[in-house]
């Protein structure tokens, strides 16, 4: 009874308070909740629990990550903007304070829609909702680390990201033992995923999909033995690929390969962000003039390139014709391939066709017959291999 007593006394007092914040003015008003809630995070039973304590943070002050691995396809985008847009954020963003910013561990496309989505960004008056952790991890593979936690969870990551993510905590001292504790791993996948970005320089002839997307992991029985040394690979090194059996196929070594002189199996491209290549792909494929010009080029310059890509008839060509010319013109990595995403549908559509054009001008120039769209997109895949 007293402690009822007590609760009422504390509620009562606290709603003379509430209506004093109330009348304040609306920056005011957020910053003095946001702070009333740290107050009560402090003394709460659950004050090691981040979710504890969810802030309403102004967008110009939160900043994506550059080593999400995850992508959300157009209509994943669209499902998700339409879910926030009727049932609100039911989930708030996580977040790490990095000096004078928040930047984002989870919730890379929740950020998104706050910003990309005009309804939304009016209904949630610029703000956006973070539950920020781990304030005192400083180094950057503790935040990464995290988000694959959170990724993994859910199950959502792509491959060929994660295969960088791993190359780069090792590069960052971070033993076996430790990522497979930190990213919930055994010692095997992450054998696989270093083999992966290690190995794509020589063993990087992979399906696409028709989203621009690799499909399949390269494992080692994908090939006989491994050499960096060129005058090896020259002796007739064999390294096992897709379609081998297709007697109209030409093969080349990856050393002659125009394509990956020029950095198109890059994990990063140096002085930009994850977010601004992608946007720069995006921007890129859009300017059909622009983009057919590179492609251009591609066809009538990249003679080894084209050769053992595109007589590839069970591969995307299309998507790897757009991978080309994007690393032509822009110098940008095929690891930013979803850049592509962020076009719409009819973008995709046109920056495909485009792309098919010159696909069949090239098979027109060296003697081969045109094909389709379904045709470029991949015709007689052996799925056996991968």
């Amino acid at each position: 009874m007293q402690l009822d007593l007590i609760g009422g006394s504390i509620i009562e007092r606290a709603q003379q308070l509430f209506a004093e914040i109330e009348n304040q003015p609306l920056e005011s008003k957020i910053e003095t909740i946001n702070l009333l809630r740290v107050m009560l995070h402090k003394i709460s039973p659950f004050a090691t629990e981040p979710v504890d304590c969810v802030q309403w943070i102004r967008l110009e002050s939160v900043k994506a990550n550059d080593y999400n691995p995850n992508s959300v396809a157009p209509p994943e985008m669209r499902l998700l903007e339409h879910s926030i847009h009727e049932d609100g954020y039911t989930q708030p963003i996580v977040a790490w304070k990095n000096c004078d910013h928040y930047e984002v561990v989870d919730g890379f496309h929740r950020n998104r829609v706050a910003r990309e989505s005009p309804a939304v960004r009016s209904r949630i008056k610029g703000y956006i909702p973070l539950s920020i952790i781990n304030a005192e991890r400083q180094d950057r593979g503790d935040r990464i680390a995290a988000t694959i936690r959170h990724n993994r969870a859910r199950g959502k990551h792509q491959v060929e990201a994660m295969s960088d993510i791993v190359v780069e905590l090792k590069r960052r001292n971070w033993t076996d033992e430790r990522i497979a504790r930190e990213l919930g791993m055994d010692q095997d996948e992450i054998l696989r995923l270093c083999q992966i970005t290690g190995l794509a320089d020589v063993f990087s002839d992979q399906e696409f999909s028709k989203s621009w997307t690799v499909e399949g992991a390269i494992t080692e029985n994908d090939f006989e033995e491994l050499t960096d040394d060129l005058e090896e690979l020259e002796a007739e090194v064999q390294v096992r690929t897709v379609n081998t059996n297709d007697e109209t196929r030409i093969f080349h070594t990856y050393d002659k390969w125009e394509c990956y002189k020029a950095g198109f199996y890059a994990s990063s491209k140096e002085g930009t962000t994850r977010m601004e290549c992608e946007e720069a792909y995006r921007k890129f494929l859009s300017d059909l003039p622009a983009f057919a010009d590179a492609l251009d080029h591609v066809i009538h310059e990249w003679k080894h390139s084209c050769e053992h890509y595109l007589t590839n008839r069970a591969m995307n060509r299309i998507a790897w014709l757009g991978q080309a010319a994007a690393c032509y013109a822009l110098g940008i990595p095929a690891v930013y391939r979803s850049g592509f995403y962020l076009l719409s549908e009819e973008e995709q559509r046109l920056a495909n066709e485009t792309a098919l054009t010159a696909l069949n001008t090239w098979l027109k120039d060296n003697g081969r017959d045109p094909v389709t769209m379904e045709e470029a997109y991949s015709y007689d895949r052996q799925m056996e291999i991968y």
